[in-house]
């Protein structure tokens, strides 16, 4: 039996779809005391790259696995274990380790469900069974897999819900009037649909600006508000929207997407392809070229939300370095949690999924 102080560092899964990683580098060295939810690797996978964040606390012994190296999910990477624990027990450890199945999801249950409100279906991802319920809304030209490092982290003590809103991913594209109203109702009739009177909202971009106006419109509806990067709290904002609609081959496509990021060199291959992907399909095009100039049009939300008798308790996180909506606009909102984070741009909660993480769990714990 392996000394149960023995941590293991592992292959993370990132995704339904995820069943193996290819490790590009560590962080940190053996022999260096590493902190839970600091990053210690990085990892790219056939979606994207990004930077692993520990779960556990401890003193990194062994680096397992090899730069530039491609392992199975949970696969054994690296060791943690105290001083205490002998180079032999370490040893033995890595030599006996065996790399457990990956549970065949796709056997286990669907990897996403669907519901059918007034103007058509929408596809969404559950997660969890337990506390409140949590809404994740991705923003402009996103998908429900914006969400892939955070959704299971929020999940461990609240059932959480991310949605490909219309128009995206996977939802109804063949909608009359897309503007930003049409999105609101959509989501509001999807919570009623299931069954959810009350819910903690997280909205990225344009998905900010959603979750602002359903608080707003509806009180009690919110239990809080967590709005990253989000739109509707200033004026000013830059030409990404119009750059994401015109953009119609990877020439063009690439340099939008790497606007997004502080570190451009998280825009894989494979990301540029699925957004090509979704810009090609039916209906697509006209939906966002309508919405976009729709967007341009709203007032700001933010000042609805401000209007209320009891706003709900918020939380703004910003990455420093975004391109695509100014920083700044994390201090229009009075009263609210405000985190600027260094290192990161528009996808923030990508970037730094661990602190974003932490951060939303205290809030929504609250």
């Amino acid at each position: 039996m392996s000394d149960p102080r023995i941590i293991p560092i592992v292959m993370p899964k990132w995704g339904l779809s995820m069943k193996e990683g290819t490790l590009t580098g560590w962080l940190v060295e053996p022999g260096k005391t590493i902190a839970a939810g600091e990053a210690i690797l990085e990892v790219e996978t056939d979606k994207i790259a990004g930077a692993f964040e520990s779960t556990d606390s401890g003193l990194l012994r062994r680096a397992v696995g090899v730069a530039g190296t491609t392992y199975p999910v949970k696969a054994l990477l690296g060791v943690i274990a105290p001083a205490e624990v002998t180079d032999a027990a370490i040893d033995e450890y890595v030599g006996t380790y065996v790399t457990p199945p990956v549970e065949d999801e796709e056997a286990a249950g669907p990897q996403f469900e669907w519901v059918e409100i007034g103007i058509g279906k929408l596809r969404y991802a559950k997660r969890g069974t337990g506390g409140d319920a949590v809404i994740l809304l991705h923003g402009f030209g996103g998908d429900l897999d914006n969400w892939l490092f955070n959704i299971d982290a929020l999940a461990e003590r609240h059932t959480v819900y991310a949605l490909d809103l219309p128009g995206h991913g996977q939802s109804v594209k063949a909608v009359a009037t897309p503007t930003l109203d049409t999105m609101v109702a959509a989501v509001s009739e999807f919570t009623r649909t299931l069954g959810i009177s009350s819910a903690h909202f997280i909205g990225h971009s344009m998905g900010g600006s959603i979750a602002m106006q359903i608080a707003a419109r509806s009180p009690g509806a919110a239990k809080s508000l967590t709005l990253i990067c989000s739109a509707g709290m200033g004026n000013e904002i830059g030409p990404y929207v119009e750059d994401f609609v015109a953009a119609e081959s990877r020439r063009n496509i690439k340099p939008v997407l790497e606007s997004l990021f502080a570190n451009t060199e998280l825009v894989s291959r494979q990301l540029v392809d699925d957004v090509l992907k979704y810009r090609r399909l039916d209906g697509v095009d006209a939906f966002l070229k309508f919405l976009a100039a729709d967007l341009r049009q709203q007032d700001t939300p933010l000042r609805s939300v401000l209007a209320m008798e009891n706003p709900p308790p918020a939380l703004v996180i910003w990455g420093k370095e975004d391109r695509v909506i100014p920083a700044a606009h994390a201090e229009n909102f009075p009263g609210a949690a405000v985190h600027v984070l260094e290192g990161a741009g528009h996808m923030v909660f990508m970037e730094k999924a661990g602190e974003v993480n932490g951060l939303i769990k205290r809030h929504i714990g609250a």
